[in-house]
């Protein structure tokens, strides 16, 4: 296994590399995209205010800090989205109304209320995407008997000794493979998943 890093958002206020910058672009892009073409936006639209977000997080994530009373990084990248969806539509303003700016509005409005459905809906759906790159980025750092009996425990919910027998492993081994990569998850998802 790899050396232990520490968590992506230490790394990249701490000592920021190309690196860590890629895989924080890798691992949000799709998730603010996602979020960006539900709501009548064009293509091209939805491109640019991706960068703009990113954008503003690479500036801005160097003064990030870790308030439970504030919030949490998702609950900061949400604002970063919102407010810039915010001076997108206020953009747009000037121009011919188009289709879906009511409900973009309306989206603005819920998604900026951190008690409202959607911004939970934002919560859930961060987290699962986040743990769901985070394990296809960590899953090389395993040999496959150790990634299977994690997989085949944690994630299918199939009982140890079950896993033990299908893998040809003990069930202690099954229970240390899902450990070490349990641990290893916990360390990435420092900071981004609560």
């Amino acid at each position: 296994m790899h050396e232990t890093s520490p968590s992506l958002l230490e790394r990249l206020r701490a000592r920021p590399d190309s690196e860590a910058w890629w895989q924080l672009v890798e691992l949000y892009s799709p998730l603010i995209y996602g979020w960006l073409r539900r709501h009548s936006l064009q293509h091209q639209d939805v491109e640019d205010l991706v960068q703009e977000v990113l954008r503003v997080v690479v500036r801005e994530l160097p003064h990030f800090q870790y308030d439970p009373e504030r919030g949490s990084f998702r609950s900061w990248l949400r604002a970063v989205t919102v407010h810039r969806l915010q001076a997108y539509w206020r953009s747009q303003q000037a121009r011919p109304v188009a289709a879906g700016n009511s409900s973009l509005a309306s989206m603005l409005e819920q998604l900026a209320d951190p008690r409202s459905d959607l911004s939970r809906l934002w919560d859930q759906e961060h987290d699962r995407h986040v743990a769901r790159r985070l394990l296809e980025m960590i899953q090389p750092e395993f040999e496959a008997t150790t990634w299977q009996a994690f997989q085949r425990t944690a994630l299918d919910g199939i009982k140890a000794s079950l896993v033990a027998a299908e893998l040809g492993l003990s069930v202690n081994a099954v229970f240390i493979a899902k450990s070490r990569v349990m641990r290893r998850l916990r360390q990435e998802a420092q900071g981004l998943i609560e």
